[in-house]
C-alpha cells in the first residue's frame, strides 16, 4: 500500500474523487467538467496543492501530489489531468517564475486568495506539441506600452473554466518565443467549442482564440532561455493513468465477484482464467505504481539528484501509461461484451486510458533519450 505523507492532502483528494465521481457521465457527454466539479477544486483548496506553504498552500511534495492526483483520477480521469496542468504549473512557477517586478506576487495572491485557475496554451493546429520544438504561428508584436497578440492555442485543457492562460508567441522584435499572462476578461479572448474526441472529453481541451489582444508590456513574463531542466511535477500525467487504471481494476473484480451466468454454480470470479487476468491487473498495477512512487520519492528526498532525473521521469511515463492501458484492457476482457455498454464504466476506462499515448513526453521521444543516456554513460 502506498501511503501519504501529510493526510490533510489525501482526504482533500478524496472529496474532489467523489465529486468527480458523480458527474463523469456529464463531463464525458458534454466534453466539458461539470460546473460543480470545477467548484470541488476551489472550495476544498485542491488548487493550492503544489503551491508552497510560505505562499500559502499545502506545499505537497511530489509523493503526495501524485497520490492526490491518482486518487482523484479513480474518479474520473478527465477532472485530474485537466487540474493536474494547473498544479503542475504552480509548482513550476513557485519555484522557478522569474517574472517582472510584482506580477508574479499579485497574480500568486488570486490563486491562492480567490482560487483562480491557470494553463499554459503552447500547442497550435501546425505546430502540434511544443515538446517537439515548433515555432508559434501566435505573434505578439509591440505597440508603445502594450503587446498586440493574435492566434489560435489546441488542447489548451479546461480552456472554457480557466482565469488565467500561460500563451506562447513569437515576439516578432525580439525574432524568439516568450511567455505572456493572459487574464480571460481581457477584450479579444474567447474560447470555441472543438473539443470533440473520443477519449478524455471531460477535459474540455478546447481552442483558445486571441484576436488582437492587448497585453501590458510587464505581463510578457518568461522570455526565451535555455532548456529547463526534468519536471518532477509533470509525473501528474502517469499518476492520472493509473488511477483510471485502478478505477477499471476495481470494477472488474466488483463484477467478477457478482456476475454469475446460468452456467455456473457461482460467481465468475472462481474461473481460472478470470482469476489470471486478475492477478495480471493486479501485477501490471503493482509494478508501475512502485516504480512512480519510488522515482518521486527519490526526487523528494534527493534535490541534488533533480537536473539528471530527466531519465526516470520519462521512464515512468511510458511505463505507467502501457500498463494502465493493459489493465484496462483487462477489465474489458472480465466484463466482456458487457464492457461495451454505456450504462457501465469499463468503456469510459477504455476510452481515457488511451489518451496517455498522446501525452508527452511520446513513446519515442523517451526511447531516444534512453538510448543517448546509455550511450554517455559507456564512453
Amino acid at each position: 500500500m502506498i501511503m501519504a505523507h501529510d493526510e490533510h492532502i489525501l482526504k482533500k483528494a478524496n472529496q474532489v474523487a467523489e465529486v468527480a465521481r458523480k458527474y463523469k457521465r456529464i463531463g464525458d457527454e458534454q466534453a466539458q467538467l461539470a460546473p460543480q466539479v470545477v467548484d470541488a477544486f476551489r472550495t476544498t483548496a485542491y488548487t493550492l496543492l503544489t503551491v508552497p506553504k510560505a505562499l500559502g498552500g499545502d506545499g505537497a511534495n511530489l509523493h503526495d501530489f501524485l497520490l492526490a492526483q491518482e486518487t482523484v483520477a479513480a474518479g474520473d480521469g478527465a477532472a485530474a489531468l485537466s487540474i493536474g496542468w494547473h498544479l503542475s504549473t504552480m509548482q513550476d512557477l513557485s519555484e522557478n517564475a522569474d517574472w517582472p517586478d510584482g506580477v508574479f506576487e499579485g497574480f500568486l495572491k488570486e490563486v491562492v486568495q480567490e482560487r483562480k485557475i491557470v494553463n499554459r496554451a503552447a500547442s497550435e493546429p501546425k505546430t502540434g506539441s511544443p515538446t517537439r520544438g515548433g515555432i508559434p504561428d501566435t505573434r505578439a508584436e509591440r505597440k508603445g506600452d502594450h503587446y498586440i497578440i493574435t492566434g489560435r492555442k489546441t488542447f489548451t485543457s479546461m480552456a472554457a473554466d480557466l482565469d488565467y492562460f500561460l500563451i506562447t508567441a513569437f515576439v516578432e522584435e525580439e525574432d524568439a518565443v516568450g511567455s505572456f499572462l493572459i487574464s480571460r476578461e481581457i477584450n479579444g479572448v474567447r474560447v470555441e467549442k472543438t473539443w470533440n474526441p473520443m477519449g478524455m472529453r471531460a477535459t474540455g481541451s478546447d481552442d483558445l482564440i486571441l484576436e488582437q489582444v492587448k497585453v501590458p508590456l510587464h505581463h510578457y513574463v518568461e522570455r526565451t532561455k535555455k532548456k529547463s531542466g526534468p519536471k518532477g511535477s509533470l509525473l501528474h500525467i502517469p499518476a492520472c493513468y493509473l488511477g483510471i487504471a485502478k478505477s477499471a481494476r476495481d470494477e472488474a473484480v466488483k463484477f467478477a465477484k457478482t456476475f454469475q451466468p446460468n452456467t455456473l454454480d457461482k460467481p465468475i470470479i472462481s474461473v481460472p482464467h478470470i482469476r489470471e487476468k486478475i492477478g495480471e491487473m493486479d501485477l501490471e498495477l503493482m509494478q508501475a505504481r512502485h516504480f512512480m512512487y519510488h522515482v518521486a520519492s527519490l526526487w523528494d528526498s534527493y534535490p541534488e539528484k533533480q537536473p539528471y532525473m530527466g531519465p526516470e521521469l520519462a521512464a515512468v511515463k511510458v511505463n505507467a501509461t502501457k500498463a494502465a492501458a493493459k489493465v484496462v484492457d483487462l477489465a474489458m476482457r472480465i466484463a466482456g461484451g458487457r464492457g461495451l455498454a454505456k450504462s457501465q464504466d469499463f468503456e469510459q476506462h477504455y476510452r481515457d486510458v488511451r489518451a496517455g499515448l498522446h501525452n508527452p513526453p511520446m513513446d519515442d521521444a523517451v526511447l531516444e533519450l534512453l538510448a543517448s543516456d546509455a550511450e554517455k554513460k559507456e564512453k
